[in-house]
């Protein structure tokens, strides 16, 4: 199995679409809203859960492939939104926790 990695994702999602003529349509309005939609799609799974049983959800195996295909179409259409802004989504991310750390730092260190 070849290693999976950001980058090497989002070469073959753009080569995905460039294949189909597709990255005409991958502006970023649209992919906003494409992710919208997934991720609307997402929720849609756990909407009438109880806490329990949204816990529990990988344990169905249909709906475990539900949700890993969610998963995967918010993270496919998150990724190529980075790609055409030019969003490391990594280092986005790292500078995020940093700054989640700084404003909420732990209570009662020292």
């Amino acid at each position: 199995m070849t290693e999976l990695d950001v980058a090497g994702l989002q070469r073959r999602l753009a080569q995905f679409a460039e294949a189909r003529n597709w990255e005409q349509y991958h502006t970023p309005k649209n992919l906003v809203a494409a992710l919208s939609v997934e991720a609307s799609e997402l929720v849609e799974i756990f909407q009438w859960l109880t806490p329990q049983e949204s816990a529990g959800v990988m344990a169905d195996p249909d709906t475990a492939h539900r949700v890993r295909d969610e998963v995967a179409d918010v993270l496919a259409y998150l990724l190529q939104l980075c790609e055409v802004l030019g969003i490391d989504a990594l280092a986005a991310l790292s500078a995020k926790i940093d700054r989640n750390e700084e404003r909420f730092p732990v209570q009662g260190e020292g």
